[in-house]
This record gives C-alpha cells, structure tokens and sequence, in this order.
C-alpha cells in the first residue's frame, strides 16, 4: 500500500526573526519606511502625531489576533457583516399596479395538465436494459 505524507501544522506562519512572521516583519517594515517619510517631511509635532497612529495600527494589524485569526481577517469580516447583514427584512410596499399585474402573471401561467401514461412492466423491462448495458441496448430493435 502507498504512503503519503500529510501535512501538518498548515496554520503555522513560518518565523524569519525569532517570533516574528514574514507577515509581522512587511507589516512593521512598511509602517517604518512611512515613519521615515513623515519624519523627513512633516514637523516634529505631526511626525510624533504621524507616529503614535500609524505605529499603533502596524502593532494591532500586525501582533493583534481575534478568535485566533489576525486583525486584518477580523477587519475584513466586520466590513463584510456590515455591508451585507445576514437578518432579511420584507417589507411589503407594493403599489396597487403592482399587485395587479403580478395577479395577471398568475393567472396566465396556468400549468397545462400532462396526460399520463400507463406503464407496463414490459416498458420498465426495456428501460432496466438500457440503463444496465449504457445505452447499447435499445428496445425498439428487438420488435
């Protein structure tokens, strides 16, 4: 019998630098490539401002987890719960135009009664036959 070998652990970041993951270190290492640019361009009031907001958010999307996901997974869900709420609320507010024409639809669309046929065990012998040999056998070449 064949062996595989079956991942484990596929949940687990790889580490680059002690604890941190490759995801951690982009996220800080961008957030101080901005610092760097606030630092040459703003003024020392703005930069320290500039900082303290942009190095809060790199810490929380970058060490933060929810329910043992990341921030940014938790972010993502949040914005899609809020955009498209799973509770549905029907509110009737058809005009009586509306109504009426949904009443015509209705009441032209009559399905028609199909007459039905009578079976006969010969029939459901044949029909055996065809599905059992797919398809080779067919009933009408026998009479």
């Amino acid at each position: 019998m064949q062996q595989f070998v079956v991942p484990q652990f596929i949940d687990v970041e790889d580490k680059i630098f002690g604890p941190i993951t490759t995801r951690q270190f982009l996220i800080l290492l961008a957030a101080g490539l901005l610092i760097f640019v606030f630092y040459k361009l703003t003024d020392f009031a703005l930069f320290v401002t500039l900082t303290a907001v942009l190095g809060g958010l790199a810490l929380v999307f970058a060490f933060v987890k929810i329910n043992g996901q990341p921030f940014h997974y938790f972010l993502l869900n949040l914005l899609q719960t809020l955009r498209k709420p799973s509770l549905r609320v029907w509110k009737k507010n058809l005009s009586d135009e509306e109504l009426n024409f949904l009443r015509k639809l209705n009441t032209e669309k009559a399905p028609e009664k199909i007459a039905r046929k009578e079976v006969k065990s010969g029939h459901i012998h044949d029909l055996a036959l065809l599905v059992n040999t797919g398809g080779f056998y067919k009933p009408e070449d026998e009479l």
